[in-house]
């Protein structure tokens, strides 16, 4: 109960500090932010608006392929309820790992499933949300009128990029998460060990990567 705990209140207190800490330093999302207001000033620009409509869909694609990627693995969790048994018989033959009765390898299951539903209904909007910026751009007006009118196409569009991407982001985020939770299947604290492992990985690649020092025109760090 105690790992679990743990992992749920990591989850959301990471996810929180992660919002607060990216308004006060640099961060990708703050980083790509600024991008995608570039972009969009850019678009209002453009009379063909093809490449536009092109990046909306390759953006759209990441989201796409992880839904049904997702799907598939939420049937397998379900599959994988009706083989409990043959399932604690070979975790049991890997070192370090913990007996545990079939109603508690239910909950183990259950809390994947759980996770992976959220990931789901994330990536699912946020597909949702870059096919509305698909009509965004497709309602953008050939030639811009006035600067009010052209800020109104660029506010629009970079805020629901911003959104379909901040809801990709979180169901990637679920991804890390339940690598924490399969850890449980040998040890709970194992899973609190992983939950600490995600974290700084997180942390890392969103605050302090080499990525991101480019997209903030540092340079490559070695």
């Amino acid at each position: 109960l105690v790992a679990v705990a743990f992992l749920l209140a990591a989850w959301i207190g990471y996810t929180r500090f992660s919002i607060w800490h990216g308004r006060r330093v640099p961060s990708l999302q703050s980083v790509m932010d600024v991008l995608r207001r570039t972009w969009a000033l850019r678009m209002v620009e453009r009379d063909n608006r093809m490449v536009d409509v092109n990046i909306v869909r390759n953006l759209a694609r990441a989201s796409q392929f992880f839904a049904s990627t997702t799907l598939l693995i939420l049937g397998a969790l379900i599959a994988l309820l009706g083989y409990v048994q043959r399932a604690a018989d070979v975790v049991s033959e890997l070192p370090f790992a913990i007996e545990a009765s079939h109603r508690l390898w239910d909950i183990k299951i259950l809390l994947l499933i759980r996770i992976f539903v959220y990931s789901f209904f994330k990536f699912s909007w946020s597909i949702r949300q870059f096919g509305f910026c698909s009509i965004v751009v497709g309602a953008a007006p050939k030639t811009v009128q006035n600067e009010q009118e052209g800020a109104a196409e660029v506010a629009n569009l970079s805020l629901i990029v911003s959104f379909a991407s901040g809801n990709f982001n979180q169901g990637l985020r679920s991804y890390y998460f339940a690598m924490a939770a399969l850890s449980w299947f040998l040890h709970p604290w194992l899973m609190v060990a992983t939950t600490l492992w995600v974290i700084r990985v997180l942390y890392t690649r969103e605050f302090h990567s080499r990525t991101l020092n480019v997209l903030r025109g540092g340079g490559i760090v070695i």
